[in-house]
């Protein structure tokens, strides 16, 4: 019915179901060691060398879908059980090393790492290798290649490394929670903590108790996603979750452009805020250049503080497509405005634990925000706002030079330009997934027609400017 890209996704689509379904009839502690056998069921192993490994590897999934180690402050976590089936890694001599005379790579080599056989045949001691790829780029015959993990290769800003077990290990003081590495292991062996049972909590308590209502707030990335079904079918399931009603998060994004374009023309350069993955990529590799993000606050901050400040005692609850946003939520500047994040993965497994088909379910109206701000989901999409947002001002003194960044390298590259004085811009829009948020790490499908998906979607705003939108927030 449904499509997830990775038979990955799916397991911890099923995890992240089952402990739902337990702990809305207050079962998961009685019923939490069993899970991994619902899963795994008989003695036949599907996945790994014994059924026995794969349920401890699915505990520990199960440890994750219910919160993760509470020391760790990272949303990411490693699964250690689970990774364990990758190549060591680094660099290899293959073969097609000739055995050569002229010796290229181990005289590149200034740690001794290299050495011939009786053959002239290269090796390497790893024990010795610093990984520096001298002898990589001085071989004739390309023989001698870098064997990364994926997780590796998916991060692009090196948090990742190997312990002395060959495990993955995290660098918190580096990873800025963007879930790249989540998405591409492909043995799933790391994982975003899940707070499902925090959003179970609030919806049960606020329907026992009627004390306060609990708002969904829907990222714009939505209309990518949940193909198999009507968004109003969407908005609708929801509704039967026990939410009380349902907010778009774009609504947060034209109050976001309206005030950033105001910002912008008054300090003449500015780095976006709206993704939490590349202001902390900014905080932490360019401290210097904190100063020039914008004082704004997310768009997802920024409706929750909006209800918040209309109804203290309500409670937000934010799904989108980003694992960053879970992290962003722990920030003292937040923490007032959003209870939780879940993600588009976890609103799915919600649904089914409850048996919910939203395929049998009417269309609810979703019409809170104008077009630009639909289109924050996609790269680009900011920027065009703040343009429009500007227009909308009056403003014709001020000129908007906008550099896009699609993906985190290229926000790095912009970065480093600033720091070195050549960039020709005067707004920095960075989005750390490449494509926007459609390619968030939390997303159903990553396809590639979701950015006109968001474009469509944006195209049926009955609020066709920013300052129409934001009118009625007055």
């Amino acid at each position: 019915m449904y499509k997830f890209d990775t038979k990955v996704q799916h397991l911890k689509y099923k995890v992240l179901r089952e402990v739902a379904r337990f702990a809305w009839e207050d079962t998961l502690l009685e019923h939490v060691m069993e899970i991994p056998g619902i899963i795994v069921p008989g003695k036949v192993p599907t996945m790994r060398c014994c059924v026995y490994k794969e349920r401890a590897i699915l505990a520990d999934r199960v440890r994750i879908a219910v919160g993760g180690n509470k020391d760790n402050p990272n949303v990411i976590e490693v699964i250690e059980t689970a990774c364990d089936e990758c190549p060591m890694g680094g660099y290899e001599v293959t073969n097609a090393c000739r055995g050569c005379l002229a010796h290229r790579c181990v005289d590149a080599c200034k740690f001794g790492a290299l050495s011939l056989d009786e053959n002239h045949t290269a090796h390497i001691d790893k024990t010795l290798c610093k990984e520096c790829g001298a002898c990589a780029k001085v071989c004739p015959y390309t023989a001698i290649i870098s064997l990364k993990r994926p997780c590796q290769n998916a991060c692009k800003v090196k948090a990742i490394s190997m312990n002395d077990e060959w495990v993955a290990a995290i660098d918190n003081s580096k990873c800025i929670a963007c879930g790249a590495c989540v998405y591409q292991c492909p043995f799933g062996a790391i994982m975003d903590k899940s707070y499902i049972l925090d959003v179970i909590d609030l919806i049960k308590k606020s329907n026992e108790n009627k004390n306060y209502k609990v708002y969904a707030v829907v990222a714009p990335s939505i209309s990518s996603q949940f193909s198999y079904a009507g968004l109003g079918q969407v908005i609708t399931g929801l509704k039967e979750l026990g939410f009380y009603t349902v907010v778009e998060t774009a609504l947060g994004a034209d109050m976001v452009a309206d005030a950033e374009s105001r910002e912008l023309v008054e300090k003449g350069f500015l780095t976006s805020s709206c993704c939490p993955a590349f202001v902390s990529y900014i905080e932490k590799n360019h401290p210097e250049l904190a100063e020039h993000i914008s004082h704004n606050l997310s768009p997802m901050a920024t409706i929750a503080r909006y209800l918040k400040n209309k109804d203290e005692n309500c409670k937000v609850v934010f799904i989108g497509p980003c694992t960053a946003k879970k992290a962003e939520a722990q920030k003292d500047e937040v923490k007032p405005f959003v209870d939780v994040v879940m993600t588009f993965e976890e609103l799915q497994a919600l649904f089914d634990s409850k048996d919910i088909d939203i395929t049998t379910l009417p269309e609810s109206d979703l019409d809170n925000a104008s077009f630009f701000g639909r289109i924050f989901a996609r790269s680009g999409g900011l920027s065009e706002a703040v343009a429009q947002a500007m227009k909308e001002h009056g403003e014709t003194e001020f000129k908007l030079e906008p550099c896009i960044c699609n993906g985190i390298e290229e926000c790095k590259l912009a970065l480093l330009k600033k720091k070195k004085g050549v960039l020709d811009a005067n707004f920095i829009e960075g989005m750390a997934c490449v494509g926007g948020c459609i390619g968030g790490a939390g997303c159903l499908t990553h396809e590639a027609k979701s950015k006109g998906e968001v474009d469509k979607y944006g195209s049926q705003a009955l609020e066709k400017t920013i300052t129409d939108a934001i009118s009625v927030l007055k």
